[in-house]
């Protein structure tokens, strides 16, 4: 069985990662930090889990992310007032810049291709991204709802 649509979907994350490496004057940020930067330009400050749960990234992945942004001034991370078990990610004044600049460059893309697009090849495609992460979600549920299930690496 030939693959159909992770090729694709690879090659579109490597070219987003080229277009953001693009950007004159430089960002200076991975993909990831960029991308995180432009969901707390929407979402506003947000808890680790909040940002965990609109990425899914693995939680190494994630705090990685966040000590260089919060090394680098753009974020800080604070205890959360409503659960002090927990941080909020809020930008500083240079991450609101910064992040500012990297939504722009993701949305300037991101226009470009929905003017290609009908209306309808737009929820076709939000249905195969759908049905890959909800796919996903199963395949790394637990079974009893109780234990968690380590993946294999």
């Amino acid at each position: 069985m030939r693959l159909q649509l992770i090729p694709g979907l690879h090659r579109a994350t490597h070219r987003i990662a080229l277009h953001l490496d693009a950007a004159d004057p430089p960002l200076g940020l991975t993909q990831g930090e960029c991308h995180l930067l432009a969901q707390l330009v929407e979402a506003g400050p947000s808890s680790v889990a909040a940002l965990h749960g609109a990425f899914a990234h693995k939680r190494s992945t994630l705090t990685s992310y966040l000590d260089r942004l919060e090394g680098a001034g753009l974020v800080t991370r604070e205890l959360h007032p409503d659960d002090r078990r927990s941080s909020l990610v809020s930008l500083t004044a240079a991450g609101k810049s910064m992040a500012g600049r990297a939504h722009r460059r993701l949305a300037q893309l991101e226009d470009a291709a929905l003017a290609r697009l009908s209306e309808r090849d737009l929820r076709g495609f939000q249905a195969v991204l759908h049905a890959l992460q909800e796919q996903v979600d199963v395949e790394l549920r637990p079974a009893d709802g109780n234990k968690k299930r380590r993946r294999k690496r």
